[in-house]
């Protein structure tokens, strides 16, 4: 089947983004970072390779990330941590002991001492049927690694984790992505998005680089609200949002979109629930097995397509 451009039938939307954007005055800071947001598409369904394609291979290594990218994933997701000489890696918790065969925390370790830690083999004890030799005695990747394995013609969807436990985490990152000619001054707006939880290291990121476009992660622990003052909070320096999808309906999804914000839930598993998130509108979301999202996006653009023939 020949892939197509993911689209939405955006008209409706169109018009009750308009209507909503119409009704907000008094504040001429909010709509500063959907003044380029033309440039990102966002009637694009991202399917988002969640640590690569980590349901079928180690997380946030190389060869999970090649084959997220063979699994069409649009974005290569890279949790960000920081070591004790100042290397951002590719790693998702604070410590090293989920997924290497080393115990403590990453930022006390040094690159070259991290570099000898074994990232794969827990992959082939907790998943036997997916196991693979090579898959033994893999590397913590560096950013700067994974861009220059994959370079400029990817797509990098980037989070900040723990930024309070590294302090000048997103200097660095922005001079890791001018070294790569990666900020929108460079590339496509849209090539790269930062996400985190922190709305600090958020802000700090629009500082630094204003053009850069920034998603603000919400943690729910019960089922998700949010009000108008919030969203246009959050629009005032990030395009989008990312949430539980286990927490969100369709009307907050609406609501988001409605305020012009993109909205890419995670961490979606299942084809029940990816198909239903899409029925509701989502402009993306992250899975640990992006060929199953694959599918059921083209199965959910084959019934456009379908609907469109029948109008």
């Amino acid at each position: 089947m020949v892939r197509m451009k993911r689209i939405f039938k955006a008209t409706v939307l169109s018009l009750s983004l308009l209507l909503f954007l119409s009704t907000i005055t008094g504040n001429t800071t909010l709509a500063s970072p959907q003044d380029n947001q033309s440039e990102i598409d966002s009637n694009e369904r991202l399917n988002v390779a969640h640590r690569g394609a980590s349901g079928h291979a180690p997380e946030h290594t190389i060869p999970s990330y090649e084959l997220g990218d063979q699994m069409n994933g649009d974005y290569i997701e890279i949790d960000l941590q920081m070591t004790k000489d100042g290397v951002l890696v590719a790693m998702h918790d604070e410590t090293v002991d989920r997924t290497t065969d080393g115990t403590g925390l990453v930022k006390d370790y040094t690159l070259e001492e991290l570099k000898k830690l074994d990232a794969g083999s827990w992959f082939n004890e907790e998943n036997p049927e997916k196991a693979k030799p090579s898959y033994e005695g893999l590397e913590v990747p560096t950013l700067e690694e994974v861009i220059q394995t994959f370079g400029k013609d990817k797509r990098y969807y980037i989070e900040t984790k723990s930024p309070e436990v590294y302090p000048g985490m997103e200097k660095e990152l922005l001079r890791v992505l001018e070294k790569y000619e990666l900020t929108p001054e460079n590339e496509e707006r849209g090539t790269v998005l930062i996400q985190s939880f922190s709305k600090a290291s958020l802000l700090k990121m629009h500082d630094l680089a204003p053009n850069m476009p920034l998603v603000q992660l919400i943690h729910y622990v019960t089922p998700a609200t949010i009000t108008n003052q919030e969203l246009q909070e959050i629009n005032r320096y990030a395009v989008g949002v990312g949430m539980s999808y286990n927490q969100i309906d369709q009307e907050y999804v609406e609501k988001v979109r409605e305020s012009g914000l993109l909205i890419h839930p995670y961490t979606v598993n299942e084809k029940e629930d990816m198909k239903r998130l899409l029925d509701w509108g989502v402009t993306g979301m992250f899975t640990n097995y992006p060929d199953r999202l694959d599918d059921v996006m083209d199965d959910f653009e084959d019934e456009d397509e379908n609907e469109e023939d029948e109008d």
